[in-house]
């Protein structure tokens, strides 16, 4: 995708169903939607990475988080990598 330079963040309070629209996100090459991982009500967002949206590329673990979801149902969880699973997802992508 390349260097982040804009990013919208959805309403603060904003009900989001698995796979709805969350965000985006454009680069110097791209726009791209993101989407909800889980559902749930959106619960913080972070203006930081809206003021400085170059933070999703530099620090993408830590202060680069786009906002949190208080979620509906819990077992949704079970359905998403954890960071080992993710990691050998993307090796096998090469």
């Amino acid at each position: 995708m390349g260097d982040v330079v804009f990013v919208e963040l959805p309403e603060m309070g904003a009900t989001l169903m698995k796979g709805d629209e969350a965000a985006v996100v454009e680069s110097v090459k791209a726009a791209s939607e993101l989407y909800a991982p889980v559902s749930g009500e959106v619960s913080a967002l972070n203006q930081a990475l809206v003021d400085d949206p170059a933070l999703a590329n530099s620090q993408p673990m830590d202060d680069g988080w786009f906002f949190e979801i208080t979620l509906n149902d819990l077992t949704e969880l079970d359905e998403l990598l954890d960071d080992e699973a993710y990691e050998a997802y993307l090796a096998e992508l090469g």
